[in-house]
Order: structure tokens, then sequence, then C-alpha cells
């Protein structure tokens, strides 16, 4: 199996400076490369340019620019135009999906935070000073770089990235390690239901507390963005030190609220993998519940809209996205992949308006958010958890006729 491991880095002043100028020129190369695919399509001849061509004019772009992309490593100058290859590929597949296609877009300085290298030992090399208590990782063009490892890293590393968060530089491995052996099994099993006021509801009963980590932030969050916007739009560089300040707090305090959220989503998955071999759980279109509402024209006042419910559904889009669901149940699979539990996906339709007694489905079964009532045999229970009962029952369904 393939796991990530993300290091925080302690470059010198040297070398952020040399980062930086990394991230700068293969942003750069990414950029011109867009540009030659578009100039190739508006051209009559409606020229399709493919990564295999824009990779062999990295030899000549190299030698006619030694200074800024001869210094770069080779191969994570292909893995940039592959990036770009894969953006085209994914905007011509939602084309043909009839979604919005979402052409690919210049990237800023400031938004192109990614250098990959495919291979370990190719323009870098991680823990490249073994003989020392420290631990490095070596680029091309940069130097020995320090890293805090705060764990050891199994398995043979494949490939190694380069990741700026705000002022902070990490590096991300990729490590190749066999399959581990599966944890003792417990017998239980489980179904959960994803929630805004509760976090998660599962079918025992239990609630864990939704944190709302973005929520309580949110007060700080606007007296740093009102700071932020008294200053006028400048690039990273034509910034004075007080507008630097005022973008590093805001990028601190999302940060902060980022990884809030990413644990509070590995401690809860944890302890569901821990104690449950199966765990069913619903299989939510994130996207589709976030979508803002379509505006409604008014027919006797052309170019007036009617209400539509616009204002409610941003405050609920916002808790969706506080609670972090999709990154949630990213976390549950991968920890249950490692751990040889299985986690089942059920559809999620009428879940809390089926009664678990009789089976009688209705809208009117569930009064308000939290109470159920069935109209048929008079059954009441909390609403959520009687989702995730009938989650889990259709998840053994599911497992059961998937074993068949």
């Amino acid at each position: 199996m393939i796991r990530a491991y993300k290091f925080l880095m302690r470059p010198t002043v040297g070398q952020q400076a040399a980062l930086g100028e990394m991230l700068r020129d293969h942003c750069s190369l990414y950029n011109g490369a867009l540009q030659e695919r578009r100039d190739a399509y508006r051209h009559a001849s409606k020229t399709s340019v493919k990564y295999g061509q824009q990779s062999g004019q990295l030899k000549d772009i190299r030698a006619f620019d030694p200074e800024r992309q001869g210094r770069w490593s080779f191969s994570s100058q292909q893995a940039t135009l592959r990036r770009l290859d894969k953006a085209f590929a994914a905007f011509f597949r939602r084309i043909k999906a009839g979604d919005k296609p979402g052409y690919p877009r210049f990237r800023g300085v400031n938004w192109f935070d990614t250098v990959d290298f495919p291979r370990d030992g190719d323009g870098c090399r991680w823990d490249s000073t073994p003989h020392d208590p420290v631990t490095r990782v070596r680029f091309q063009g940069v130097g020995h770089v320090k890293v805090h490892q705060h764990r050891a890293v199994i398995g043979k590393v494949r490939t190694v990235s380069v990741k700026r968060e705000g002022r902070k530089w990490f590096v991300v491995l990729t490590a190749e390690q066999p399959q581990p052996e599966p944890w003792a099994a417990t017998g239980s099993v489980i179904g959960i239901d994803l929630g805004i006021t509760s976090f998660l509801t599962d079918s025992n009963g239990a609630h864990v507390t939704n944190p709302r980590h973005a929520a309580k932030a949110a007060a700080h969050l606007e007296a740093a963005q009102q700071a932020l916007s008294r200053f006028p739009r400048r690039k990273a560089r034509d910034r004075t030190r007080n507008h630097q300040r005022a973008v590093d707090k805001v990028a601190q305090l999302h940060s902060k609220v980022r990884r809030q959220r990413l644990d509070h989503a590995h401690k809860t998955a944890l302890g569901l993998v821990r104690e449950h071999d199966f765990i069913a759980h619903e299989d939510l279109k994130i996207r589709n519940m976030s979508k803002a509402p379509t505006p409604k024209p008014d027919p006797v006042q052309p170019g007036n809209f009617l209400p539509n419910g616009a204002a409610s559904k941003a405050g609920l889009n916002r808790s969706i996205a506080d609670a972090g669901w999709g990154v949630f149940l990213a976390i549950l699979n991968a920890k249950a992949e490692s751990a040889g539990r299985e986690v089942m996906a059920v559809d999620p339709r009428n879940t809390s308006r089926t009664c678990p007694e009789c089976g009688y489905t209705a809208k009117g079964n569930r009064p308000t958010q939290e109470k159920f009532r069935c109209l048929s045999c008079g059954h009441r229970a909390h609403a959520d958890v009687v989702g995730a009962t009938n989650v889990l029952r259709a998840g053994l369904v599911r497992r059961d006729a998937n074993q068949a």
C-alpha cells in the first residue's frame, strides 16, 4: 500500500528564497505551457498540443534560460507539465459528462504552492545526510534542508513534494509499504448519520458534538479580514510590512481552523475504526448539497427576482463546509483500509423518514429536525438515530449482496 507522510521543514533564509524561486519558475513554466495550448487551439488549424510535445521542448527551454529554468530538476518540470495535462484531461471529462467545464486557468505566483518530484533520488533525496542525527532532504538548486521528522517513515520512499502553506514549508513523501496486519476483530457493526447539529450520530444512539471550528473563529477572522481590506490589492513584492502582516494573519487563522478540523476528523475516525469491524455511512453528494439555489426571475417585473432562500441556504452551506464531511469520510476510509475494517456507503434517500420498526416511509414521519414519530405504528425516536439505524441495515444488506 502507499502511505503519505507530511513533515515541517526548517529552511534557512537563503533556502527559503531558493524554494520561493523554484515555485516561481515552475509557475512560469505552467503558465507558459498553458498559453501555448491556448494559442495553438485559437489558430485557424485548431492544433492540439499534448504533454509529449511540451515535455520534448524542456531541453531547449533549459538551455535558453539556464539561470532560471535550467537550475531545477528536469523530472520536477516534467511533473509540472503533467499536472497541466491532467487539468486538461479533467476539463474534457467534465464536458463529456455534461458538468460545468472549468477551463484550466493561469496561476498566480502566490497560488502555485507545490512542486512534485516523481522519484526519490532524481532531483531530490530524502534523508540526504543519514550520518547526521538531524534529518535533511536535498533539493536540486536549494541544498540540504532540515526536516522536523516527528515519526518514522516506513517503507521505500517513492515520491517527494515541496509544499508551501503560508509562511511554512513542508515536505510530503509517499512511501510504498507492505499491507499491515488487520486489527483484531471486535464483532461490532455500526451505522453513522452525519449532520450539522451533531457532527455524527451512530446507530447505538451516541452523538459526537459538532465543534464548529470556523464559527468559533468567525469574529477573529472577520476582524483580520477587515484589517486586510484597508490595504489596496498589491502583488506580494509590492506590499508594505503592515500589509504583509495583515495577509499573514488571515492565512494563519484559516490554517488554524483547517488543522483543528483535521485533528477532529482523525480522532473521530480512529475511534470508530478501533471499536467496529463494519461501518456504514450515507453516500452524500456534498457538492450538490452545498450549491447555491437557482435564481427565480420575476415574471411580472423583468429584471427583478423572487425570493429563493439564498440567504438561509448560504448559512447552511457555511455549516456544511465547517463540518468537513468530505475530509472526515476520506480519513475514515483510509484508516479503515489500514486496519482491515470495512466501510460501506449507502443511498441516503429516506433514511431518516423510514420507520425502523414497521418500514413505513413518509415525509410526515419527521415533524422536526430532531424528532421522529411514525404515522403508521407510532414509533418515536431521535431522527438522527433512526437515520443511522437505517443506514446500518442498508449497509449490511449491500455487504451480504456483494459477498454472495
